[in-house]
């Protein structure tokens, strides 16, 4: 396996670890009151946005060309860093 499929295999188990840790985060919205829930949605939703981009980034990355991989990659480490970011403000939400 070459640089950049075990960069993509790293990126997608990362992905499908995240996934899910936001069905966890769902299930625990679901239980939380009324006005708790409406908070912690609008965090999940936007985790599934960013996870959406995400996952876009790299069925792009997948299907490039050799010359254009790298440029491709700084975009998916870009959508990659909001999407952690966005992960560790989500948990200390949910505490």
């Amino acid at each position: 396996m070459n640089e950049r499929e075990l960069y993509q295999k790293k990126a997608q188990a990362k992905l499908d670890e995240w996934k899910a840790e936001l069905d966890k985060l769902k299930a625990q919205a679901s239980s939380a009151s009324a006005d708790r829930q409406l908070e912690l949605n609008r965090h999940i939703d936007d985790l599934d946005a960013k996870i959406e981009q995400s996952e876009r980034k790299l069925e792009e990355l997948s299907n490039s060309s050799e010359e254009s991989w790298e440029s491709i990659k700084q975009g998916f480490e870009s959508a990659w860093t909001t999407l952690k970011g966005s992960f560790k403000d989500a948990a200390d939400k949910f505490k």
